[in-house]
């Protein structure tokens, strides 16, 4: 079964280390518009690997959806005002890149790793299957045709 959230309300999510982001819920909208970023499409005509485009989609998911952050100084340790900069610079930190990317959005794409909530078929595909028995050892003869 689907679980729909049907809150549109932004919602603080905590990233670890004192950093909280409130951030609007993902949705296909928010999907839509970070598709149409002009730096997601400049990473993949120059050849970026999959990891730096997985970046550059996360910064401008959350350029879209981030409205307001706690526990991000500056330098000095004073608070940083959000700017779309700053969020950027945010999520070069690797252990926040990656709650982020984990607890947000991902979270918006487990219905793809879902799919209808059924297990493989047994008589299906393997994907999903556990391998039970050893590969066979070296190759086999073939057997003559009469």
């Amino acid at each position: 079964m689907l679980k729909l959230n049907l809150s549109t309300e932004p919602r603080w999510l905590d990233l670890g280390h004192g950093v909280r982001l409130r951030v609007a819920p993902l949705s296909t909208a928010v999907m839509m518009a970070a598709r149409s970023d002009p730096a997601i499409a400049a990473a993949a005509e120059a050849g970026r690997s999959n990891e730096d485009l997985a970046c550059v989609v996360a910064k401008a998911i959350a350029r879209i959806v981030v409205h307001d952050w706690e526990g991000v100084g500056d330098e000095t340790g004073l608070p940083l005002p959000l700017s779309p900069e700053a969020l950027d610079a945010l999520l070069e930190v690797w252990p926040i890149f990656e709650a982020f990317q984990t607890d947000y959005v991902a979270g918006g794409l487990i219905l793809d790793a879902e799919k209808n909530g059924l297990p493989p078929l047994p008589t299906g595909s393997s994907a999903g299957a556990a391998r039970i028995a050893p590969d066979a050892p070296g190759s086999a003869t073939p057997v003559r045709g009469d």
